[in-house]
């Protein structure tokens, strides 16, 4: 009855915990498996504890020349995603103005649209324009994929936030571009940040758009996938576990930036 009584009482902390191991079970696997070494050419059974692939992740001929790509195309990607998105996002709360409804409606159809049908649409326009398909190609494709969630987010964001700070700022004779720099852009920084964070991985993981958008041109998911039909080197677990480690090391150092904060406050 104890036992029972003390599962009612910590049901939902149970549930939380069942449901975030289920979605880090494939990251753990994916971990083990970085330091396997495999008889033959699939990494899909566990041989021998081996840490060669860590010592050695470029081992494999155009992995890290195809990380690099998509990591460029990624950081590219967000800077103008989250440019644009965020005057997108301003422009929408702030003004009014025709056709604003269906502008808002708009922002969420690549989003709502099965990725296949804007990659194939993407390759019918680039070849109707003539352009030859590559890296720009990609990072049209990319910006405008991660351009409306980029547009939530700051959105949500400053439609959260207080214009009588920004009034105050102007009583007190700030400048347009003072008070924007000095009081709008830190307020909403953090929907910026979120937005941008979210079209880097976007923008990195996406493998469809970039799939019909990309040429001869091979990025990291696209090698990944290539490499699956033939056999799957160690070094793609080494990079994926090590790219797992570098998000949850930004996730961990968001926390205690803003914990500090907090407690600075008075």
């Amino acid at each position: 009855m104890a036992l029972l009584r003390w599962t009612k009482r910590h049901l939902v902390v149970l549930a939380g915990l069942l449901t975030l191991g289920y979605l880090l079970l494939p990251n753990v696997v994916v971990t083990v498996f970085s330091f396997n070494a495999p008889k033959g050419r699939f990494n899909y059974e566990w041989q021998t504890f081996s840490t060669d692939a860590w010592t050695d992740p470029c081992g494999v001929a155009g992995l890290c020349r195809s990380l690099s790509l998509s990591l460029q195309l990624a950081a590219w990607a967000t800077l103008g995603a989250t440019v644009l998105g965020t005057m997108i996002a301003f422009a929408l709360v702030r003004y009014r103005f025709r056709a604003r409804g269906a502008v808002n409606s708009l922002i969420f159809l690549p989003m709502a649209m099965p990725e296949v049908v804007m990659a194939a649409s993407l390759l019918t326009l680039f070849l109707n324009l003539g352009a030859q398909l590559g890296f720009w190609t990609i990072l049209i494709a990319h910006i405008m994929f991660c351009l409306s969630f980029v547009v939530v987010a700051v959105k949500a964001r400053v439609m959260s936030m207080d214009p009588r700070l920004e009034e105050a700022a102007r009583d007190l004779y700030a400048g347009p571009v003072q008070t924007f720099v000095r009081v709008t852009l830190p307020l909403a920084a953090p929907g910026i940040a979120a937005g941008a964070l979210l079209a880097f991985a976007l923008s990195f993981d996406d493998f469809i758009i970039t799939n019909f958008t990309a040429g001869s041109t091979v990025t990291f998911p696209m090698f990944v996938w290539g490499s699956a039909q033939r056999g799957t080197p160690v070094q793609i677990n080494v990079i994926g576990t090590a790219m797992f480690v570098v998000a949850v090391l930004f996730v961990l150092a968001g926390m205690i930036v803003g914990n500090r904060r907090k407690r600075q406050k008075p």
